[in-house]
């Protein structure tokens, strides 16, 4: 059985938080403050933090097992639950041997709501048979209902065949069932021991109803977890202080969050704790954007698109806009505000555009288009840079860019990374150099990287892999995938290339994932290896342009010998293409979100259309938790993570960590990391420094360490980071701190 396909189909009902004294309760109930429970390959983790209601409607006989298993789970774990599980229709016995032997059930018991007053009582009749593993299970205080269209004797009948199916693995099945109109609710008091509760109605789903007063389920190990929806399309994201996470879209004519004036929200606030999204204003469209930080914190969303009238009044020209947005880690009043367009504009106009936050905090934003049209032709485009100050206001001077000029139409949403020197790197299409924005100068051009093109409209994945003292925060760079064409025939490129662009004669080692991909996006993990997610097989960026989704994390080490590096995580059923992302969290497990593949939200598949819409608007949130996270990893975190300050300085200057690490534990890694503006595979700014530090005792519990900061901002550029200490290769939960 496999779990994500009964996962797509839950939705999170309602969520609140409990009482702290009932919270205290049920963690002196548990035997650990994690319950682990072993379920179909998976494993559930029950934390006790608030209440849950999820509502699955999946088709019947396939995951029927998993319904039965995952209400019995939730009442023998905690007891005191409302469990309803309606339309049984015939389930095949062997599932339910199945789930009986998983369950370990000691009982079945079968209820049935009284539509006629006169309804035939068997409550005082006892069947006995045998369960799956030998025991005897007591089916007593069932109770049989007049169906209005049945005589009594052939209900009687048709009931006790229920019941012989449900208890025996048999071959033949029941023609009807015994319909119910209300569910029964099942209490703590009712449940003294592992007891099934099965509701018989003629529908053709099962539906399940759970509302588990004490525990929420928290991940599911290895699988994604499907969490709410995001409320808006997730082009754009990025994990904010407050932890939370915002989505931002372009201009719709749907979303799932209406505004107060009725208009429906472009952009949303997502609680990863709570599963909520709150819907967020904007004045102007945001259409692939570009963003940053800014030193104090706020971020920024830059350029976008034209305005659409027609569908939202409300909202405006966002070529030249400059949208602001600030959260804090210390100021709740903060959250739920919605972004900020006090009208500073760029200098021109800009429609995928890419952002660097520079050492002095200005932001360097380069390239987009003018006005959204064909980038094959040159007046529509805008190869030049400008510059934002540290407050995010524009020069008002936009410069030409050779780099971009002669790699049009690919140079739109160029990859562009900080390094040690003061200088960007910046790749485009195939080409890359370092530029000297002080000078405008290009101070050194690299070899063209082989295979296909690596940028929009066949962007793959650039990361800047971890720095550190060791070799003296040299930049590493790794991008892979691609395509050849804007086209759903382009063949998608499994080819990457890495570069050490300030060593002496850079040039590219090649290296290959384990297929081609387009629209991959890397993300650095605390551990320091990169998760690759998302994209197609074929096709390319574009309303309707990609096939052939690809399911399956890819994990690299970069440390590990070349040919070595790569290997395979976790599979999705969630096709996740044009318009999507991917991000750290704060409890090191990563956000998976998105895929709006189609001009306008579409949510059922459309086959036959050109362009395609075989692939439907995505609005459910994903979690894959990473192997540092999973079996026995997940209760190996360091804890009590205390910093001296949360203020730091690029100075090399240091600071205190204290922690409780697990016994015997052997090393120490802490690290500054910063998730940036995700968007179109792109992660602007994303980067990871390993701090140095000293003070760790092997096999201590109580930790205090010494822990040095980068030496320049050319390292860590100003602007929110989240420190994590990762000990034995699992990291503990993130903190966030601002370095100046």
């Amino acid at each position: 059985m496999d779990l994500r396909l009964v996962m797509d189909s839950i939705q999170q009902m309602e969520n609140a938080e409990l009482p702290m004294e009932t919270c205290s309760a049920i963690r002196r109930a548990l035997p650990t403050r994690e319950h682990v429970v072993r379920l179909m390959g998976g494993v559930v983790i029950l934390r006790p933090t608030a209440e849950l209601a999820v509502r699955v409607a999946v088709p019947l006989l396939a995951r029927a097992r998993l319904l039965l298993l995952s209400a019995q789970l939730l009442q023998g774990v905690m007891g005191d639950v409302e469990a309803h599980l309606m339309g049984l229709h015939a389930i095949p016995p062997d599932l339910l041997a199945d789930a009986a032997q998983l369950m370990g059930m000691t009982s079945i018991l079968i209820k049935t709501q009284s539509l006629e007053n006169d309804a035939d009582q068997l409550s005082d009749t006892a069947a006995t048979h045998q369960d799956t593993t030998g025991a005897k299970m007591d089916a007593r205080d069932h109770h049989l209902v007049q169906h209005p269209h049945l005589p009594q004797s052939q209900l009687k009948s048709q009931f006790l065949a229920v019941l012989q199916a449900l208890l025996v693995a048999q071959e033949d099945q029941p023609q009807r069932t015994v319909r119910v109109e209300q569910p029964i609710a099942i209490q703590s008091a009712e449940i003294g021991h592992k007891v099934l509760v099965v509701l018989c109605t003629d529908s053709v789903e099962i539906l399940l109803r759970i509302v588990v007063k004490v525990a929420r389920v928290d991940h599911v190990q290895g699988l994604p977890k499907y969490q709410l929806q995001s409320g808006v399309p997730a082009m754009h994201a990025g994990l904010m202080p407050n932890g939370r996470v915002i989505f931002l879209d372009k201009l719709e004519n749907y979303t799932q969050i209406k505004l107060a004036d009725g208009y429906y929200a472009y952009s949303s606030e997502y609680d990863p704790v709570t599963n909520t999204a709150v819907g967020l204003s904007y004045e102007t469209n945001a259409f692939c954007s570009g963003g940053a930080f800014l030193p104090d914190g706020r971020w920024l969303s830059l350029g976008g698109n034209a305005p659409l009238t027609f569908i939202d009044p409300t909202i405006g020209d966002g070529f030249t806009a400059i949208r602001y947005i600030s959260r804090s880690a210390t100021d709740s009043s903060l959250n739920g505000q919605s972004w900020s367009e006090p009208g500073n504009k760029l200098s021109t106009a800009r429609w995928y555009a890419s952002a660097q936050t520079m050492p002095d905090g200005t932001i360097f934003v380069a390239s987009g288009s003018l006005n959204g049209l064909d980038p094959t032709v040159p007046t529509n485009n805008n190869p030049t840079y400008e510059i934002l100050s540290n407050e995010g206001i524009s020069s008002g001077i936009s410069v030409p860019m050779e780099l971009l000029v002669k790699t049009q139409p690919y140079y739109m949403y160029p990859m562009i990374h900080l390094m040690a020197d003061g200088n960007l790197f910046v790749f485009v299409s195939k080409s890359s150099e370092s530029f000297s924005v002080s000078t405008n100068t290009t101070t050194t051009s690299y070899p063209d990287l082989p295979g296909d093109y690596r940028t929009y409209p066949n962007t793959g994945g650039s990361v800047l892999l971890p720095l550190s003292s060791a070799n003296d925060y040299a930049p590493d760079i790794i991008i892979c995938g691609g395509g050849a064409y804007q086209d759903i025939t382009s063949p998608t490129d499994p080819s990457c290339g890495r570069i050490q662009p300030l060593s002496d004669n850079a040039v590219w080692e090649m290296d290959s994932m384990p297929q081609g991909r387009g629209m991959v996006e890397g993300t650095l993990l605390p551990d320091g290896s990169v998760i690759y997610l998302n994209g197609c097989n074929q096709g390319a960026q574009g309303f309707g342009l990609a096939a052939d989704p690809t399911y399956t994390a890819l994990i690299y080490q970069p440390s590990m010998p070349l040919g070595q590096r790569w290997s395979t995580g976790a599979t999705s059923s969630i096709a996740r293409l044009y318009h999507s992302v991917a991000l750290l969290l704060l409890d090191g497990t990563l956000m998976i979100a998105g895929s709006n593949p189609v001009q306008m939200p579409v949510l059922t598949p459309v086959p036959n259309q050109v362009p395609s819409e075989d692939y439907v608007t995505e609005f459910r949130v994903e979690i894959f938790t990473p192997p540092y996270l999973q079996g026995d990893n997940a209760n190996l975190r360091p804890t009590d993570i205390v910093l001296s300050s949360l203020a730091l300085t690029a100075n090399g200057a240091a600071f205190i960590v204290t922690l409780i690490a697990p016994l015997g534990a052997t090393t120490i890694q802490v690290v500054l990391y910063h998730g940036g503006f995700v968007t179109h595979s792109l992660h602007m700014n994303h980067r990871m420094i390993v701090l140095d530090t000293t003070g760790w005792v092997a096999g201590a519990t109580a930790q205090t360490l010494t822990v040095t900061m980068p030496p320049n901002s050319n390292v860590a550029p100003p602007g929110p980071y989240v420190v994590y200490c990762v000990v034995d290769g699992v990291p503990g939960i993130g903190q966030f701190v601002s370095v100046s």
